[in-house]
């Protein structure tokens, strides 16, 4: 008689959880796309005194910048601090030889901000979260 798997829901994945799911998607997509030299990036705005006021998190891969989050506090917003922040990732990921960038956002997040700076929307799911859109975008380097 065959062995019986069990399905079970983790609060948090362990280290072995990570070692078979991570290591085993890694692997797969190495063996049919080459490997990924994905590369963390990270952008960091900072006060005079070297408080963090924002930054910008995401990987290089594939050729690919994802922009996982940005985020500026709201007293800087509108000074241009997105855009700088934003640009040298965008400048960063060129010297890595990226040649484009995807990221997500919400509605009552910035969508207008990254269309304004030359990113496409290229699909959008309504009611994410209920009552909203999550767009994903995308831009040419």
């Amino acid at each position: 008689m065959p062995e019986k798997f069990e399905v079970l829901i983790l609060e948090k994945p362990d280290d072995p959880v990570w070692k078979v799911v991570g290591g085993g998607i890694t692997n797969f997509n190495r063996d049919h796309a080459g490997s990924d030299a994905a590369t963390p990036l990270c952008i960091v705005l900072k006060s005079p005194a070297g408080e963090v006021m924002g930054g910008l998190i995401g990987d290089t891969y594939y050729d690919w910048l994802n922009i996982s989050l940005m985020f500026v506090k709201e007293e800087l917003r509108g000074q241009g601090y997105g855009e700088r922040l934003l640009s040298r990732a965008e400048e960063e990921a060129r010297s890595r030889g990226v040649k484009n960038v995807f990221l997500d956002t919400f509605n009552f997040q910035a969508p207008g901000f990254y269309q304004k700076l030359g990113y496409r929307t290229f699909g959008e799911l309504p009611d994410f979260p209920p009552g909203h859109t999550r767009y994903f975008l995308t831009k040419q380097l």
